[in-house]
């Protein structure tokens, strides 16, 4: 089988290549053999693809006749990466595909023939063996296509409402709003009756979400975004972001206009040390490869820290994750659909114009892998 693998050279050179193994074989009673057949290009899987390497220098080749692509690592990328380089790394978050074998367990058996959504790290391949508890058994009129991103996006968002909930908020800001999660997170909120405030970076991207009946959306390049933001806060009482920047100056322009927006509470008393309630910015991805900066005028109740579904997953109990797989199934083509600019294979995606276009992750711009037919 064809596996692609992410290598970062000790000479300072990405190397993505399509490894032909054997397939995996089941171990245990419990696990499943999937013929994998699609896998989304999600932001997630950008670090362990490309760590950080410049793809302007990209260039195709073949490694054991297979093809393959270089592109050269600056010296800070391989300095973040130096703990990978000289061993190959499987990619891919997620994907789908239909079980053609199985161990011994009930719950395993019960999977096979089925088309099933999985998660658990390379899924850039043309088979794959995971625990039955791992997999999502799709819906009879739900397609490999229609599953491939039933996981990191669909849990994504249903974990940060979650956790909003755990937490004692009614309601939530999300930056990058426009991206697939952001919109499957605002049909969510809207059907559970939560406020979401959504940030958005381009005028268009704000249009977008208005045209899908988003209430209270604000722009991040316009003149006018952090008055505006601190309104929709104050309007909605949001203490609570979750932020896809990581660096630069999203985060403290959040924690500021919170703490702007509990200022304008009638009654409320000077304290030299700022609200006391607290408000809290976690960060779930970092498109901006910079340091996290924080104003003054915060005040001293606030916490910003990480997020991550699949630490969010892990901890979840057994019964809790089979009530969230069972609403992702039911809600499959609604509102967790995930729609895709373009499809490819992996032999298409080794090659510099194809991968540049790929990972650009603009709105609306997401790539499926087609790992065979299905």
């Amino acid at each position: 089988m064809l596996v692609l693998q992410s290598l970062i050279r000790p000479e300072g050179q990405l190397e993505l290549s399509l490894a032909e193994m054997a397939p995996p074989r089941i171990a245990e009673p419990d696990q499943v053999l999937v013929s994998m057949e699609a896998a989304p290009l999600n932001p997630s899987d950008m670090t362990l693809l490309l760590g950080g390497a410049d793809l302007h220098g990209a260039e195709r080749t073949r490694v054991n006749g297979l093809p393959a692509m270089v592109a050269p690592m600056p010296p800070g990328a391989m300095a973040a990466q130096a703990r990978r380089v000289g061993q190959p790394q499987a990619v891919g978050n997620e994907g789908a595909g239909t079980v053609v074998a199985t161990g011994s367990a009930p719950e395993a058996r019960a999977l096979l023939g089925r088309k099933v959504a999985m998660m658990g790290g390379g899924m850039y391949a043309e088979y794959r063996v995971a625990a039955a508890s791992q997999c999502l058994a799709l819906p009879s009129n739900a397609s490999a296509t229609d599953g491939a991103a039933a996981f990191v996006n669909p849990i994504t968002a249903l974990g940060m409402l979650e956790t909003a909930r755990r937490e004692g908020h009614k309601s939530m800001a999300l930056t990058v709003a426009a991206s697939n999660l952001g919109q499957m997170l605002l049909r969510l909120c809207e059907a559970e009756d939560v406020p979401l405030v959504s940030i958005v970076r381009r005028p268009q991207q704000a249009r977008l979400l208005n045209d899908l009946g988003a209430r209270h959306v604000v722009d991040s390049s316009a003149e006018d975004f952090v008055p505006r933001l601190t309104d929709a806060l104050a309007e909605t009482g949001t203490r609570l972001a979750f932020d896809a920047t990581g660096g630069g100056e999203m985060a403290g322009q959040l924690l500021h206009a919170m703490e702007a927006a509990l200022s304008r509470q009638a009654g409320r008393a000077y304290d030299r040390y700022g609200s006391q309630i607290h408000k809290q910015i976690y960060i779930y991805g970092y498109l901006e490869r910079m340091h996290t900066t924080l104003p003054p005028g915060l005040g001293m109740a606030w916490g910003l820290g990480g997020w991550l579904v699949f630490s969010f997953w892990r901890a979840l109990p057994p019964e809790r994750r089979a009530q969230l797989q069972a609403r992702v199934a039911a809600e499959l083509k609604s509102t967790f659909a995930c729609r895709y600019a373009r499809e490819c294979t992996l032999q298409e995606l080794l090659t510099p114009e194809a991968l540049r276009q790929s990972v650009q992750m603009a709105t609306g711009d997401k790539t499926l892998l087609r790992l065979a037919p299905g």
